[in-house]
């Protein structure tokens, strides 16, 4: 509670996530600016310049395309936000 006796709702960000993404890419943008505004931290792997990291991506997602985030073990590939939030619990 703060102190006007008003619950404060606490973020569970027990959860592990993972975003792959480029420098460049809109969406990636908009997904991490999310994680931000919602206090939910995140791994970061910039495929555009980790070789090792974008075969990993696709090794898990099948896709080139960016930006892909796991969310304990789930892969959304895109910024989806409602799925997105539904995984988190938000």
């Amino acid at each position: 509670m703060n102190g006007r006796g008003i619950k404060i709702k606490q973020r569970n960000n027990m959860k592990n996530i993972t975003i792959y993404s480029t420098p460049t890419c809109h969406f990636c943008h908009l997904a991490k600016d999310f994680f931000k505004e919602n206090n939910i931290a995140y791994t970061e792997h910039n495929v555009l310049t980790d070789l090792e990291k974008r075969q990993e991506m696709v090794d898990k997602s099948g896709q080139l395309g960016v930006p892909v985030i796991m969310i304990d073990g789930h892969i959304t590939v895109g910024f989806d936000q409602a799925e997105i939030s539904s995984l988190l619990g938000i």
